[in-house]
């Protein structure tokens, strides 16, 4: 196969990544990520932005990290940091699959807390693989302050996130056993279970939370 017919597969693949058919798009993004090139970032982090099936979007994902870090790195950080929803949780679903910590410097204290659940999920989930090494307490630190936030996948994101930091977390999430809110406090105690005992499952750890904040309401 000449050059000239290469590149013209490779323009092919890229142009079904918007295919109306989901079938399409995914062998397209498998495509793309089997012939990696530095061309095919921006596409494939743009399509990543509003690609509404999962299964094609982990795609997406695994096609990026197929390409050298020095190119699709600052691209997916600017997408962090400019890009609306969807295209910053994917961005920074990425940036955790390819492990790179010169991302570190995105992982702020406002994108740990950032109103998109879905965004601080991702932020949680990449925040625990590119924290530098020492820098493990102090992540704890912010991720302890969204404790008692929102539903229970929510939740159980940020209580995994911890748990994965193991010991460095432990300061933080034993001060927030004794916060006011019992929202939090009940977070902060089903967390330190999840971390001893993982095969509890995380209701468990929740159910047992509540009946000891209850008791200690009751004191």
């Amino acid at each position: 196969m000449t050059a000239s017919e290469t590149d013209t597969q490779a323009l092919r693949a890229l142009a079904a990544l918007a295919h109306h058919d989901p079938s399409v798009r995914l062998r397209a993004a498998l495509a793309v990520g089997s012939a990696p090139a530095p061309g095919n970032v921006g596409p494939l982090t743009a399509r990543c932005a509003v690609e509404p099936e999962f299964s094609i979007r982990e795609m997406l994902t695994w096609a990026l990290t197929r390409h050298a870090a020095s190119v699709t790195v600052p691209l997916l950080v600017d997408e962090v940091r400019a890009g609306r929803g969807q295209a910053r949780s994917q961005a920074l679903h990425t940036l955790s699959k390819i492990g790179d910590r010169r991302a570190w410097p995105v992982i702020t204290p406002a994108l740990l807390a950032d109103p998109d659940d879905e965004v601080a999920r991702s932020a949680w989930r990449a925040a625990v693989v590119l924290v530098p090494e020492g820098g493990e307490e102090a992540l704890a630190v912010g991720l302890a302050t969204q404790l008692g936030r929102g539903g229970r996948e929510t939740q159980l994101s940020l209580s995994r996130a911890l748990a994965a930091l193991g010991e460095a977390m432990l300061p933080a999430v034993d001060a927030a056993t004794r916060h006011p809110d019992p929202r939090v406090r009940t977070h902060a105690l089903a967390t330190e279970r999840l971390r001893r005992d993982p095969d509890a499952g995380f209701e468990y750890a929740i159910e047992e939370a509540k009946r000891v904040t209850a008791l200690g309401a009751g004191q």
